[in-house]
């Protein structure tokens, strides 16, 4: 019963993110509700990857305010995106911090800058909190 609940939150926070990305601007985002399902074979179309922040730098640019990452993602190379965690960490918590990505998305304009890969986190109001493994493991390292 809790691998399930874990496979739904999993699920609702990719798809949560999916929404941000494709929806215009000013549309609202749609959650999905824990009765609607998705086909197993679109989940497991997503790599979500295990990854350590190696640099981190403002984003000026950005709509909203948020750092640019360099993410080392193992064997998979080096990533980069940007993310809007400036409420909740500070650069200096964020190096070495290890996270979890989408790592085969498609690259995305964001302002002057072109994202690789998309970090995980849970929304609470208008913090974001990083998805990131409970011990230390290999950069790249699939999520399942």
């Amino acid at each position: 019963m809790e691998r399930n609940y874990l496979d739904i939150l999993i699920l609702q926070l990719y798809l949560f993110k999916i929404n941000i990305i494709f929806t215009k601007k000013n549309e609202p985002i749609k959650f999905l509700k824990m009765s609607d399902t998705i086909q197993f074979e679109d989940f497991a179309k997503i790599d979500l990857r295990v990854g350590t922040i190696i640099e981190v730098a403002n984003f000026p640019e950005a709509r909203k305010p948020a750092y640019k990452l360099t993410i080392d993602f193992g064997e998979l190379g080096i990533k980069k995106t940007s993310a809007q965690i400036t409420t909740l960490y500070k650069k200096e918590e964020l190096l070495q911090k290890q996270i979890v990505a989408v790592v085969n998305f498609p690259k995305k304009q964001i302002a002057t800058f072109m994202s690789d890969c998309l970090v995980l986190g849970a929304v609470n109001g208008q913090d974001v909190v990083l998805l990131n493994p409970e011990n230390k493991v290999k950069n790249g390292s699939p999520v399942s």
